[in-house]
């Protein structure tokens, strides 16, 4: 198998580095590269010039804003996006509820939520995990009843992130209470400003507030914003996970990280050098280069691999992409985190005045929360757990 890039793929990558570098704000770049918090309104500005330039939703269908691209162009373009530190499109639109509103929504639901979604003029969360019904989704509780031209939803929803921007939810409800538990649950969307939704945030272990609880209390929701089938909403489901586990290796990202790593390590000192003059420090960085480069060459070959894949199947191998992900994702943030050494913890808040000078370089003091955040990445998207359970099945036969 040949995983090179043909002249007209390099002429593309070249093409959209130089786009990302010169039309997204540096200031922007700058603060997601070194994991400082980006507003509402960074992420809406990154996301509009994307699609603006026919970027943000290139694999949803052509009618919608799609491009007609090969899977090594897609590859390509949300690779530099991550390794140029650009906030991409947001997920839960472009990603998530877009296409199944593409495949699976009326027309009526098409022509009043895509170009909305598209262009970021909707901003959608998810109201899939509850408490207990996380890894095991298919057991939640969250309950839909129909009331003649409404359904009436009452229940809750947790880790549901960045829903204090959202406009509005696609939510999993269940609609028949008797029903084998798969097969009794809807997909409902509905406006976070509807009477009975309340929002309460989680403070996670990093300090940051990108997650939350929501409550639906007696939440009247139109009919006509049930996607397809009543209790089909598995299926559907099924269908969103397997574009959300797309690109969830980020590959890029971590080669960025990287490359940051490799930089401080030769500024800060340590000893009678530097942190780079550390033969250890270099062979854990090296490792952890090679180790991303064989990932690397896997992901190339499930991109080729999905040319020959049928449309909405999920690849078993994205789950080795996601397990083995997830952990260099991890240990590029550790890494950067041990060349910040006491400087790493902040004594304030980085991103509030302060009179009170830093004790160590400003890129230190981002490093540990940084590090706490991404505990998460071995959880969402399906847990590593989950995973090597769908390879055990799909590869061993277990």
């Amino acid at each position: 198998m040949d995983l090179r890039f043909t002249p007209e793929e390099i002429a593309f990558r070249d093409e959209v580095r130089s786009f990302l570098r010169r039309e997204i704000p540096a200031d922007i770049r700058a603060r997601l590269s070194e994991g400082r918090h980006l507003s509402k309104q960074d992420m809406v500005t990154c996301h509009r010039i994307l699609h603006q330039r026919g970027w943000a939703v290139p694999h949803w269908p052509r009618e919608w804003g799609g491009q007609d691209w090969s899977p090594v162009f897609h590859y390509i373009l949300g690779e530099e996006i991550q390794r140029a530190a650009v906030p991409p499109p947001l997920a839960f639109n472009v990603s998530m509820v877009g296409p199944v509103i593409a495949q699976f929504g009326s027309e009526a639901q098409k022509r009043r939520f895509l170009p909305a979604t598209a262009n970021l003029d909707i901003w959608w969360c998810q109201g899939f995990s509850e408490p207990g019904s996380g890894s095991d989704l298919a057991s939640l509780r969250t309950r839909a009843e129909r009331d003649g031209d409404h359904y009436i939803v009452n229940g809750q929803k947790t880790w549901t992130t960045l829903a204090q921007y959202a406009d509005w939810i696609f939510c999993l409800v269940r609609t028949n209470r008797e029903a084998k538990k798969q097969e009794g649950i809807s997909f409902l969307l509905f406006e976070m400003t509807s009477p009975g939704i309340t929002v309460r945030p989680i403070v996670t272990i990093d300090g940051g507030r990108e997650v939350n609880e929501v409550f639906f209390d007696n939440v009247r929701v139109p009919v006509e914003n049930l996607v397809g089938q009543e209790n089909r909403g598995w299926d559907y489901a099924k269908f969103l996970l397997g574009n959300e586990r797309t690109g969830i290796a980020r590959i890029g990202l971590t080669k960025e990280r990287l490359a940051r790593a490799r930089q401080f390590a030769r500024e800060t000192p340590a000893g009678d050098g530097t942190v780079w003059d550390d033969p250890d420090f270099r062979r854990r960085l090296a490792l952890i280069e090679v180790q991303l480069k064989a990932l690397e060459i896997t992901q190339m070959r499930v991109v080729a691999g999905a040319r020959n894949r049928e449309a909405g199947r999920p690849d078993p191998n994205s789950s080795i992409l996601k397990i083995k992900g997830s952990e260099l994702q991890q240990a590029a943030t550790e890494l950067l985190m041990e060349i910040a050494g006491p400087c790493a913890l902040p004594a304030v808040d980085p991103d509030e005045p302060t009179n009170e000078p830093p004790i160590g370089p400003e890129w230190a003091m981002l490093t540990a929360p940084t590090y706490f955040n991404y505990r998460k990445v071995s959880i969402y998207g399906g847990s590593n757990e989950i995973q090597r359970n769908i390879i055990a099945k799909a590869f061993l036969g277990l």
